[in-house]
This record gives structure tokens, C-alpha cells and sequence, in this order.
């Protein structure tokens, strides 16, 4: 609550707050829930080759909406994982970059990508025939 006594404007925009709980199995969870995400990945991955521009990012990844990359980056910039850059032109222009922790991530990222780039064929046959069943 607020100092007046009513809740806090609370937009569809906002980053998710932290959850109150500070056990490390919780805390765990909650790094794990971020960077696990697909949007997170995906993200990440195209980061991994340098900075990049919103407009971009939005270009690159297919079925995003622009809420969902919003709210995407921000939580990684959040997390310390992603940095924002405001050049003040007209209009300004907004970059974003891994950090230097980013990096470390992106480099497990793009193995995961990898993985499954390798497996999707697998993966797709395999959810046929349990289907079937």
C-alpha cells in the first residue's frame, strides 16, 4: 500500500517484483524461472552476438509481441543480465547489451540452442508416436 492508503498502480508493463521469500532453494528457482524462459533464451542468444537495437530484437524473434519483449527485457536488465543504452537523439535511440554476467549466461544459452537445433527432429517424432498411443 501507499502512503495515502490505496494499492499501487500496478500496469501490465510492470517487471515482476520478488516473491518475499528468501530461502536459496526459492531464490534458485525464481534466476531459474528467468533465464529458462523462451522468450529469456531467445533473447539472450541474439544479445550473444553484440549489442542490438529494440526494433531489432523485435525483427528477430518470430511470435513476439511488443509487450512481451518489453517485459522481457526488462527483467533482464533487472537481473543484471542485460544493460539499456539511451542515445538522446530524436527520436532516441535505445540499445541493449549483455553484461559482462550476460555473457557468462549467453554462452550456455547458445549450447542449449544448439541441443535443440540438433534434437527438434527427434523431439518432433517422439511427441508423434507418444501421441498415437
Amino acid at each position: 500500500m501507499t502512503e495515502e492508503g490505496t494499492l499501487p498502480r500496478v500496469t501490465h508493463t510492470d517487471v515482476r517484483g520478488p516473491f518475499g521469500v528468501t530461502s536459496p532453494t526459492c531464490q534458485l528457482r525464481d534466476v531459474l524461472d528467468r533465464v529458462g524462459d523462451k522468450w529469456s533464451v531467445l533473447v539472450m542468444a541474439l544479445l550473444g552476438t553484440g549489442p542490438k537495437r529494440y526494433s531489432e530484437l523485435q525483427r528477430s524473434v518470430e511470435g513476439i509481441s511488443q509487450r512481451m519483449l518489453t517485459l522481457t527485457l526488462r527483467s533482464l536488465e533487472r537481473d543484471g543480465l542485460v544493460t539499456r543504452t539511451v542515445t538522446p537523439t530524436s527520436p532516441p535511440r535505445v540499445d541493449y547489451e549483455l553484461t559482462p554476467v550476460g555473457q557468462t549466461l549467453s554462452v550456455e544459452v547458445s549450447s542449449l540452442i544448439e541441443w535443440a537445433e540438433r534434437h527438434r527432429e527427434y523431439v518432433a517424432r517422439s511427441r508423434t508416436r507418444y501421441d498415437r498411443t
